[in-house]
Formats: structure tokens, sequence, C-alpha cells
């Protein structure tokens, strides 16, 4: 394993008060004990001094290659002490050994931990805002309508769970609606991802489930026969950052996932101050043009900090996901397991 020297350059107190302002309230509020409710201890003391020179190991990153892993690649590339890649991948990667850390949607985690249970959450990289995009010309105007329609949504996906979700606020199932599989094209998931518009401009479906930026394409080619379905109360997917526990037991590897950690605070509010310049970087990397970044942009918010409800949701959605496979879902004591946020507590105190 290879190690190398750096010098870690750190944010200011004021900048750190800012971020935890911007994560969702005042600094005053957001300040507790290690748990689900609060992480963070005092403001005042926080990362106002640079680290001397450490040494790291090698880390590996992964992640999926999409507009939430936006945060994860400038940090790779802009804000650790030595860039590095971001190779493509979810959890798996971390379960086959090909990475150490990596991000994933909350209900990908719910599956493979059943495969992994080493699996930790560490951070709150993205929570992205769903759309159901449908056409007013199938008889579409509101939710109660999409009974009888044809639904076209990635199976056992975050999508998949978000079209239930709202199905259920008008007190309809799946049974309902027709569900069109995905299309599954020989150039890949994002050239299926793709053709959801056009397989909606031909006639083959009528309404579309999935995480942008296709919701933000398919309004635009659509134009005025689309109509938005969106509640953001009812779902909305937490996009994490995840590790081995075995790696955040050992000092130096957790030495090193604690310094992404950092520069993943800092990409994070260089990204709420002005995103855009980074828009080239990230759209080298996730394949997506800078006008799709830009269009799906919105529906897009940075925590870093774990959600205060990350135990609630994987709770909830357990029992959706333990159905998939006929299982007894999990307990909410076995689920908290999954959750580590010491990690963050410890980027965060510059400790």
């Amino acid at each position: 394993m290879g190690f190398y020297t750096t010098s870690i350059k750190w944010v200011t107190g004021a900048v750190f008060t800012a971020l935890l302002v911007a994560c969702g309230g005042d600094s005053s509020s957001t300040m507790g004990s290690v748990s689900e409710e609060g992480m963070f201890g005092d403001s005042q003391s926080a990362m106002t001094e640079p680290m001397d020179d450490v040494y790291l190991p090698t880390i590996r990153v992964s992640g999926s290659y999409w507009i939430e892993l936006s945060p994860v690649v400038v940090a790779a590339q802009s804000f650790y002490p030595v860039a590095i890649s971001v190779g493509e991948g979810g959890i798996t990667r971390i379960t086959s050994g090909e990475a150490d850390i990596a991000t994933n949607a909350e209900t990908q985690l719910l599956r493979e931990s059943l495969v992994n249970p080493d699996l930790r959450i560490i951070a709150t990289v993205t929570e992205s805002f769903y759309r159901l995009v449908g056409k007013r010309s199938s008889g579409i105007g509101s939710l109660a309508d999409l009974a009888g329609k044809r639904v076209m949504v990635p199976y056992n996906t975050s999508a998949n769970y978000y079209l239930v979700a709202m199905l259920a606020e008008v007190g309809l199932t799946e049974e309902d609606i027709t569900l069109v599989p995905f299309p599954r094209l020989e150039a890949g998931v994002k050239a299926s991802m793709d053709y959801m518009s056009q397989a909606m401009l031909a006639g083959e479906a009528d309404v579309i489930a999935i995480w942008e930026p296709e919701p933000a394409s398919a309004i635009e080619e659509l134009g005025d026969d689309a109509i938005v379905l969106q509640d953001r109360s009812v779902y909305r997917e937490v996009f994490n950052l995840h590790a081995r526990a075995s790696d955040l037991a050992d000092p130096d590897k957790r030495r090193a996932i604690v310094t992404f950690l950092r520069a993943l605070i800092e990409a994070t509010e260089a990204l709420r101050q002005n995103p855009g310049p980074y828009w080239p970087q990230i759209a080298e990397v996730i394949s997506y043009s800078e006008e799709e970044i830009a269009g799906g942009w919105p529906e897009m918010e940075f925590p870093v900090q774990i959600v205060p409800d990350m135990l609630d949701v994987l709770e909830t959605e357990e029992a959706w996901v333990a159905k998939e496979k006929d299982r007894m879902p999990r307990s909410r004591d076995e689920l908290a397991r999954f959750i580590d946020y010491s990690p963050l507590v410890e980027a965060m105190s510059g400790s």
C-alpha cells in the first residue's frame, strides 16, 4: 500500500459555521451530541488551524456516475491533498474489494448490506428530489390520473420506490398501473435512460419515473404536453458515501477516509457558492453535458452531514426492500449499525 506526505489545508471557523447554516439551521441549533439528531460539537473549536504533515494511505473512491456524485468528483479532484480519480460503480465495488469508499442511494445499501454487513454510511453527499413526468395528452392532470396508465421505471431502484410512494398518496398501488420495463439498450444504462423521453414521444409510455437529468430532458422534449408530478415531502433519494467498518477501525485507512470527508465538506461549500465553474470537471467524469447538469441541479441539495432522519428512512424503506425477497424486515436496531457518524464528527472537529 502506497503512502504520501501532504499538508492539509482547511476551512476557517467562519466558513464552517456558514456550512452548518446551509445544512439546514443556524450554528447553535445544529450543535449537539453524536446521534441521529445532531453530530457536532462547539463550532468555535472547529477546524481553525491547518493540520501538520500527515501520512495517508492510498484511497480508492467510486460512485454511480449521476449528477448526485458531483461533490465527490470535486472533492477527489480539487480538494483532496492529491488529486484522485473516481471509479464508476456503487457500493458493490466496496464488497468486491475494488473501492474503499463509494456512493449509492439508501435503497441500494439495504440490498447490499445483506451481502456485506460491514458497510457503513459515513456522509450524505446529496439529497435528490425525484419527479414523475407524464403526458397531458394521455389524460394525466393529477396524480390520481395515473390509474390505468403506462409507467416506465427501472425496477427495484430508488425511482421505483418513489413511484410506489407517490401512488400510495392517492390510494393507488403498482397493481393499478401498467409497468413498462426499463429499456436495456446495448449502449448502456445512460443511453437507456435517454430513451425514456423518446418512449413517451413514441407512445410507448405515458409517464416516466427516474432520477435527473432525464426528467428535465423529458420536460423539454414534451414541451406544453409535459406534466410534472412531484412531492418533496413524500420521498427524496438520500445519496450517501459509504465505507467498511473494518477500514474505519484501521487508524491509517481511517485517516485517509476522514481526510476525504474534509475535502468533501470543502467541495460542497464551493459548489453551493458557485457551481458553474466545476460543471466542466463534473461533466467529464459523469458523461453528462453541462446543460444536462444545469437542468437537474435545482433538484439537488448537498447536506454533507448524515440527514437527521436517516434511520427513519432506512426503517421505512426496509419494509419495501424486504418484500422483494419475501424476507422479514430487519429491526430498527439492526439497521442503526449501518450508520456511523463518528468519521464526519472527526472531520469537522479537525482532530
